[in-house]
């Protein structure tokens, strides 16, 4: 009985299928578990835009390439010739490049690189390696050797062992070995205590056999005297460079320039941008913002320059194409200044209005977004001397602190509530200024 119930049972079990010998165990299960996110790719071409002010559109968009990058030609003369004449002798060497958001840093360093690659492409320079790294889009500042070995070799190391491979990269002269030209934005992102990061990527170009130019892009103009070491500094050398905001006259150029052979807008409403952004921050990044919605606010209502007076076929010509008024502009301009954010900046005491400008002038002062509370507090109590005003206490600061949290304004560090505590805006910068200018 019990030989027959054992018979019954395998008979019953199902028999496993035999492997093949060409695969290995675990491979069929490996392949379905590699899982890889993917977008769907666009059925069709997006449509070109039909109407002027749909051209006006797309050539304000920040994101819009240029074919040109006006006012900053002698900025752009200073890089291009020092970074040539880097590649041509052969050598290392490293720009510091600074200057307040919006200014055309980025967008210069890039129009650089594109006629540096013409001109490698005509036989004028040698071939290089291009490295571009950007600190807000690492998790920590030594993943900036990850980024730059994995650029260099298209291989992915560990950090640690990223760094001695491109030590050892640096200090020998290989028969391969290419001049490479390594560009980091928003270099104050890879500050920290020990300043290993900092001091290894102004160390590297230095060394005789490296052939490595460092272009460094940061906000703070005087990083190296307010926050590095000598020794770090030491290394930057004299070449800086810095670019100034915006002024009036040069915020009408930029806007001027993407308007080529298209008369939508009223030079008043250009000048009257250009003046409001100025008065702010001089950010073009903004001025192009504005300009931007009030082309699409004209593209929707339909606003004509048509007179009663004249002729109806000069108005049926003037009616077909919309122009970009002075009533558009001030409409997009109260809607990028009247965000609830700025409501509720207009709303806060005085005491937390005082202690958002003292963040927007530590961050003018270090070019670090996040600030500790300890500064910020000295930042405070110098504007409550300009303004004539009590000191308050540390405690009271922790609350208006506190009530500024609750508020989204600005954000601090989770789990504590000292004066160590790390705080940062959760606002644009000309937002707050423009803000604190209307009270």
């Amino acid at each position: 009985m019990i030989i027959l119930f054992l018979k019954v049972v395998e008979e019953k079990t199902p028999k496993k299928p035999k492997r093949t010998g060409s695969a290995t165990p675990g491979s069929t299960q490996k392949k379905r578990l590699r899982l890889t996110p993917a977008i769907s790719s666009r059925s069709c071409k997006v449509a070109d835009p039909t109407s002027p002010l749909g051209e006006i559109r797309r050539r304000l968009h920040v994101a819009a390439v240029p074919q040109t990058l006006p006012c900053r030609e002698d900025e752009f003369n200073q890089i291009f010739s020092y970074v040539e004449g880097k590649l041509s002798d052969g050598i290392g060497g490293c720009m510091y490049i600074s200057g307040v958001p919006g200014t055309g840093k980025t967008a210069t360093v890039n129009e650089v690189i594109r006629m540096l690659r013409e001109s490698q492409t005509e036989g004028d320079l040698p071939d290089f390696k291009l490295i571009e790294v950007n600190g807000m889009k690492l998790t920590a500042p030594q993943q900036i050797y990850v980024q730059i070995w994995d650029q260099l070799t298209g291989s992915k190391v560990t950090a640690d062992k990223a760094a001695k491979l491109l030590h050892a990269k640096f200090s020998t002269n290989g028969p391969r070995h290419r001049p490479t030209v390594l560009i980091v934005d928003e270099l104050d992102l890879l500050w920290t205590r020990q300043q290993d990061v900092l001091y290894n990527i102004f160390e590297w170009p230095n060394r005789p056999k490296a052939q490595l130019t460092v272009l460094a892009i940061a906000n703070t103009m005087d990083l190296p005297e307010r926050l590095l070491m000598n020794r770090v500094s030491s290394r930057m050398g004299l070449t800086r460079l810095t670019f100034q905001p915006y002024k009036v006259k040069q915020l009408q150029t930029i806007i001027s320039s993407r308007l080529e052979n298209l008369v939508s807008f009223e030079p008043e409403a250009v000048e009257f941008i250009a003046r409001k952004v100025s008065a702010a921050s001089g950010d073009a990044r903004r001025a192009l913002d504005i300009s931007r919605r009030a082309a699409e606010l004209a593209e929707k209502g339909g606003h004509t320059n048509s007179s009663p007076t004249k002729s109806p076929s000069k108005r049926g010509a003037q009616s077909s194409r919309s122009t970009v008024m002075m009533q558009h502009v001030q409409t997009a301009i109260e809607e990028m200044f009247s965000s609830p954010k700025l409501l509720a900046i207009q709303a806060c005491s005085l005491h937390e209005q005082l202690f958002l400008n003292a963040l927007v002038q530590e961050f003018n002062r270090t070019g670090v977004e996040e600030s500790f509370f300890d500064q910020v507090i000295r930042q405070h109590y110098t504007l409550c001397d300009l303004e004539g005003m009590s000191r308050p206490n540390v405690s009271e600061l922790l609350s208006v602190c506190a009530s500024l949290c609750s508020s989204r304004l600005i954000l601090s560090e989770h789990g504590r509530n000292d004066i160590r505590q790390k705080v940062r805006l959760n606002i644009g910068i000309d937002d707050v200024t423009y803000a604190l200018k209307c009270i």
